[in-house]
């Protein structure tokens, strides 16, 4: 009895370890992974470029993640919201279930414990990242000097989209009923893009296309979506589950050839992608 008491609690208290070790967005249930839909890509498309705001914490398979990754195959990916052990885990997954090898870079702003696991004297980092399949350079990763109710940044990498080399940013702005913050935050980015021709700016920007905080990025930049402008909303598809157009593809530099908006069930973002050619410069910038 006493010995079996011992085993109970001997495994109990490893299992506790495990979670806290893996965090409480690690995958669950079997790692086996579902065949891709109908009609997903044969492979990584080179121009294409997507955006998508994990949800954390939301307690999501990082297999479905890379699943539904798979499936559209951009050739960059910023995602925010997003743990660095959680990054890692889709990218094994998208090279062992589905062949796609990814680079990756990471635009932490936070070592999270409650989000993203861990112990508690060395919890997982937490922020943005972009992988992509050409290899990157030149990383940086940038904290705004005001994150509102939780630390915020943008992150920067130098790779290749259609055959050319582009700037990539991805950031993930201050939470709604924030906007004096936000407008801090973009006035930042938008200094930061404004030196470089040919630039994608990806991220969750907590902002519909007229909110007076996007002027700055709107004076640089425009949408993948050409229905989504600071002065014509009309039609612009909304990218969370509360029916907002919070998520951005924007563009300086580089003409979108056609975009998507894919709802799914393992965020509160949508993912969204888009296609481009980096060989003509886009109206408007």
């Amino acid at each position: 009895m006493v010995f079996g008491r011992r085993m109970r609690m001997w495994a109990g208290a490893l299992g506790v370890a495990c979670v806290m070790l893996m965090g409480p967005s690690a995958p669950t249930g079997a790692l086996f992974a579902r065949p891709l839909p109908a009609g997903a890509v044969k492979g990584v498309v080179p121009n294409r470029v997507m955006t998508w705001n994990l949800c954390n914490p939301c307690d999501r398979s990082n297999l479905d993640r890379a699943r539904e990754i798979a499936t559209y195959a951009p050739q960059v990916i910023g995602v925010q919201e997003a743990c660095v052990r959680d990054v890692e885990r889709i990218r094994i997954h998208l090279r062992r279930f589905y062949g796609l090898v990814y680079h990756v870079e990471y635009g932490t702003v936070l070592q999270d414990w409650g989000r993203c696991g861990g112990v508690p004297w060395n919890p997982g980092g937490y922020g943005q990242a972009v992988l992509s399949a050409a290899p990157m350079t030149d990383p940086v990763s940038v904290e705004y000097p005001d994150g509102g109710s939780e630390d915020r940044g943008y992150m920067a990498v130098t790779t290749t989209v259609d055959g050319r080399s582009v700037r990539v940013f991805n950031t993930h702005l201050a939470q709604r009923r924030q906007e004096a913050v936000r407008a801090g935050q973009t006035k930042v980015l938008a200094a930061a893009v404004s030196r470089h021709d040919r630039v994608i700016v990806l991220g969750d920007f907590n902002a519909v296309p007229d909110a007076p905080e996007l002027a700055p990025m709107w004076e640089l930049a425009t949408d993948a979506d050409p229905r989504c402008r600071p002065t014509y909303t009309v039609g612009c598809t909304p990218t969370t589950d509360w029916q907002s157009k919070f998520d951005y593809v924007f563009l300086r530099g580089i003409t979108p050839l056609g975009h998507r908006v894919h709802p799914t069930p393992y965020s509160d973002h949508d993912l969204l992608h888009t296609d481009l050619d980096t060989d003509q410069e886009s109206h408007g910038t």
